[in-house]
């Protein structure tokens, strides 16, 4: 069974920003990692922790903040890349989503569908694509 049957006439909208984001992805996520883990070993170079409890507390205020920071940049930069590629999808041709037949579409019907009724609309060439 063809799961993917596209629709006959249909067209791809045009591209739009989901693909200027989605090739910037990568560049946004390197640097999104790369500035916060700088400052943070710059100030583990600059700042010694034993001259004082305080300094050493505010040394791991920072590295808690720095993480808390990359830890939401990366949830941010999944879920932007998630929605771009729900875009490109959305964007593509159209695809039959259902090939049944729906026996009570415009008049419900007085009586259960039997199996045998079912399978018989079910069958390949009865039904349409």
């Amino acid at each position: 069974m063809n799961w993917l049957q596209k629709l006959p006439h249909t067209r791809r909208s045009a591209s739009g920003l989901e693909w200027t984001l989605w090739r910037k992805l990568p560049l946004i996520a390197l640097l999104g990692t790369a500035l916060p883990l700088l400052g943070l070993g710059l100030v583990h170079l600059l700042v010694d922790p034993g001259v004082s409890t305080a300094q050493a507390r505010w040394l791991q205020m920072a590295d808690f903040f720095v993480w808390g920071v990359l830890i939401f940049h990366w949830t941010m930069v999944v879920t932007v890349g998630i929605g771009c590629i729900i875009v490109m999808v959305m964007k593509g041709p159209g695809y039959v989503a259902d090939g049944y037949k729906v026996s009570h579409s415009d008049r419900p019907r007085e009586t259960l569908q039997t199996d045998e009724e079912a399978a018989s609309a079910r069958a390949p060439g009865t039904g349409t694509p």
